[in-house]
């Protein structure tokens, strides 16, 4: 019989509260994205990923824990078989407040009603050019017309909140940071600026691409006017909402202003990996707990509740490093 949870929350050494937590149940991609992973990727084999049935075990045990958001990402979670029987299992937890997804967008045209039906409240979807031919250059397998229409699929499957997220890079991309917020606009859609992260080999130097928030920010300022927002979705997204229109503008920004102070959640990744910080390499590996003990969640619990003591206080961004400070791809911790 699995173990029943006494009300506990997670609360690390430096009195933040864990109550997010992002679960990326494949490191699969249809997509090849220059900034997240290499053109020729090897990934896992079946047996060292995470079963749906282990990923549904795992977030029903940190909900018992007091996390009230999910995020669901991969790779592009939506490719993993069966993925929806995942968040209808999740979707009807008690405690739950918010189960949202991260997608690149090319399986909502199928899938967006059933996800909203199995309870996804809000959708991420990842758009870094309205260019055909640059979404093509940029994603190396993408096509941005199925994309689209993904997005059309989202709207009109009544998610609460739709949301781009778009990876500004220095001679890739960043003369489109006008152009995709007009899109937003037009869409009535929110949109936020993610500056590229140093996670894993690339094939090009993440400090000649790199393109802050605050640049992206001033031109901006330049066309539309923003007003400041203290709205929060629970993660570090600062806001600002576009004047007389419906759209938001969030900045994520890891290297121009350090967003740890206020860190609430945690990361698991497709292998059972519990990471406490995406800048550093602090773990614990809840796979051979969940499999050598598939009737007893205790032991599970107490791995959790122990890793509160080594989350650190915050990550470790250089771009000046020859290095990136993170060998892992943003692909295999999850978006």
């Amino acid at each position: 019989m699995l173990t029943q949870i006494p009300q506990q929350k997670l609360i690390d050494q430096f009195g933040r509260t864990v109550d997010y937590i992002r679960l990326s149940i494949t490191d699969r991609c249809d997509f090849r994205c220059v900034y997240c992973m290499s053109e020729d990727m090897t990934f896992l084999p079946r047996d060292e990923v995470l079963s749906l049935e282990e990923c549904a075990r795992l977030v029903k045990i940190f909900v018992d824990l007091g996390v009230s958001k999910v995020r669901i990402t991969g790779g592009e979670p939506l490719v993993r078989k069966n993925a929806l029987w995942l968040f209808e299992e999740v979707g009807q937890l008690e405690g739950l407040n918010e189960l949202v997804l991260t997608t690149n967008g090319s399986q909502l045209e199928k899938q967006a009603q059933d996800l909203r039906n199995a309870g996804v409240k809000r959708i991420n979807i990842s758009v870094d050019s309205l260019n055909a031919e640059r979404f093509k250059k940029i994603t190396r397998t993408g096509e941005l017309d199925k994309v689209l229409r993904g997005i059309q699929a989202a709207k009109q499957a009544g998610f609460e909140n739709i949301k781009l997220n778009t990876v500004l890079m220095r001679g890739v991309n960043d003369d489109e940071a006008l152009s995709l917020v007009k899109f937003a606009i037009d869409e009535a859609i929110d949109i936020s600026f993610i500056e590229e992260m140093p996670l894993g080999e690339v094939d090009h130097t993440r400090e000649s691409t790199f393109c802050s928030n605050e640049e992206t920010l001033k031109i901006l300022q330049s066309e539309y006017p923003l007003i400041a927002s203290t709205e929060t979705t629970g993660g570090p997204a600062r806001y600002w909402r576009v004047a007389n229109t419906k759209t938001k503008i969030g900045f994520i920004s890891p290297h121009s202003h350090n967003f740890c102070e206020s860190c609430n959640r945690v990361r698991i990744t497709c292998k059972g990996e519990l990471y406490l910080c995406l800048g550093q390499e602090d773990k614990v590996d809840l796979m051979p707990l969940l499999r050598a003990n598939p009737n007893d969640d205790q032991a599970v619990i107490d791995a959790i509740l122990a890793s509160m003591a080594i989350k650190p206080k915050g990550h470790d961004f250089d771009l000046r490093r020859a290095e990136p400070a993170v060998i892992r791809f943003m692909s295999h911790t999850g978006g």
